[in-house]
């Protein structure tokens, strides 16, 4: 799987490794003291040493390499040429007919890192069915294996199913964390240098990747933004020589001291686990990224007074329509925008939303009273392909202008408080539990993946609130 040879590299010998691309066998190759991906080669190499040597034959005690005392006959003049693009694809080929071979007559491999269980097996409907009981599992076609979270009991459980079938388990020892690192004011950097033609075709490749997997332009915007942000941080360092501890650099000199928030810094998360899995040779280990403590916000829900008084704030018709159906079917800005003429089906008094947030679609029932307002809206704008449309026709309505619409409605009402479009949603949803309707349908219509997100809304209920009586009206 490893072809290795001895070279000369910046005048020092080294231990060229070639092998198909794989995330377990280049971190193994990591905790080899002076590894090193090299650009030049596009090959790691480790220092021809007998330490060096010594924990490469622990790690992989199937390579034969020889030691550097008896190593005469290794010249680095005598360095095998590249391999050709022909000779690399029979290599990834021979490592997957290998591992299948392995997992058809020697069982099951099992790989136990400090965060992940890998279970390498034959293919079998009932150790299949057994495997997608784990949560979380997942199957990775890159490697041919099956992917389990590393807690609790489940390295047990599965000892335990597969016995000795079990050929081969395999531990890789996590390195020690390094002490965390203290950073004066004085190393606060706000200054960022510009990118060049290497890191633009990383970063186009990149969004080219992530076009390809069907992400959302929002999504692909956000994530490019701030892995471009973070690649001009790490200047002149390249993308492969970036580190983990980079990215503590770049929270603690770059996001703190500019007040970013944390979801920019999960955002910037994100988007490293996602470009580092594209970085081939990469020295980062995306699976060790810590993630920013998780808030817990409560919804901003408005009174019914107030949202009868901003939608009448409006005068101008198309405004109102727009805050009303906002309020009255709980939608995004981004999905009122995105709304058709013939997204709105009157007969069935249902609102047909498409492609939402995570490319879920659902419906949504509307009153005779919002399909009267739609009808009015509709004769005297008449929309060619948008429901709400800028000053030219057949162009969408601007996520800008209606923030302003917003603002202005807030104005007239005179509300100070600091309202976003986002508001009106969270008072949909508080409005529907008060009035008694069920947290399962209040989900449905908001078109949230998860109960748990909707359920944020019981801790603002008015009427579940209220019922609790405080010890000091007893007194």
């Amino acid at each position: 799987m490893i072809q290795t040879s001895k070279i000369n590299h910046g005048g020092e010998d080294r231990l060229k490794l070639v092998f198909a691309y794989n995330d377990f066998i280049i971190n193994k190759i990591k905790h080899i003291e002076g590894a090193a991906w090299s650009k030049t080669l596009r090959a790691w190499h480790i220092p021809f040493t007998t330490e060096a040597l010594g924990e490469f034959k622990k790690l992989f005690p199937d390579m034969v390499v020889q030691d550097p005392a008896c190593s005469a006959n290794m010249s680095g003049t005598n360095e095998p040429p590249p391999p050709s693009a022909k000779a690399q694809s029979d290599v990834k080929t021979s490592a997957k007919a290998d591992l299948q071979n392995v997992t058809q007559h020697n069982g099951i491999a099992i790989e136990i890192s400090p965060k992940q269980i890998t279970v390498t097996m034959p293919k079998n409907e009932t150790d299949i069915q057994f495997i997608r009981t784990f949560k979380y599992v997942r199957w990775n076609s890159n490697k041919f294996c099956w992917a389990i979270p590393n807690y609790g009991k489940n390295i047990d459980l599965l000892k335990n199913y597969f016995g000795q079938r079990i050929t081969n388990i395999n531990t890789i020892i996590a390195l020690s964390p390094n002490p965390a690192l203290n950073y004066a004011a004085t190393e606060v950097i706000t200054v960022l240098p510009s990118l060049d033609e290497v890191n633009d075709d990383e970063i186009a490749a990149f969004k080219q990747w992530m076009e390809h997997k069907r992400y959302s332009e929002s999504t692909i915007k956000t994530y490019t933004q701030a892995i471009t942000t973070f690649l001009r941080f790490i200047k002149p360092k390249r993308s492969t020589e970036a580190t983990n501890d980079d990215m503590v650099r770049f929270v603690h000199q770059y996001m703190l001291p500019k007040k970013l928030s944390q979801s920019y810094q999960n955002q910037a998360v994100n988007a490293a686990k996602l470009f580092f899995k594209t970085v081939q040779g990469s020295m980062f280990i995306t699976e060790q990224i810590d993630r920013p403590r998780p808030e817990h916000k409560l919804p901003n829900v408005l009174s019914k007074e107030d949202v009868a008084a901003i939608l009448q704030a409006s005068q101008n018709l198309k405004h109102r329509t727009m805050l009303s159906l906002i309020y009255a079917c709980g939608l995004r800005r981004g999905e009122l925008l995105n709304l058709k003429p013939e997204n709105v089906d009157a007969k069935r008094h249902l609102l047909i939303i498409v492609n939402a947030k995570g490319k879920k679609d659902r419906v949504i029932p509307i009153s005779d009273k919002v399909i009267v307002m739609l009808r009015e809206y509709y004769k005297i704008y008449r929309p060619r392909i948008w429901l709400f449309e800028g000053q030219e026709p057949g162009t969408q309505y601007s996520e800008t202008s209606l923030q302003k619409v917003l603002k202005h409605a807030l104005d007239h009402a005179k509300i100070k408080k600091p309202v976003t479009l986002h508001w009106l949603r969270h008072s949909y949803a508080t409005h529907l539990l008060e009035a008694g309707t069920d947290l399962r349908y209040i989900q449905e219509l908001l078109g949230h993946k998860s109960s748990k997100t909707t359920e944020i809304y019981t801790h603002v209920c008015e009427q579940s609130l209220l019922k609790i009586s405080s010890p000091f009206d007893n007194l």
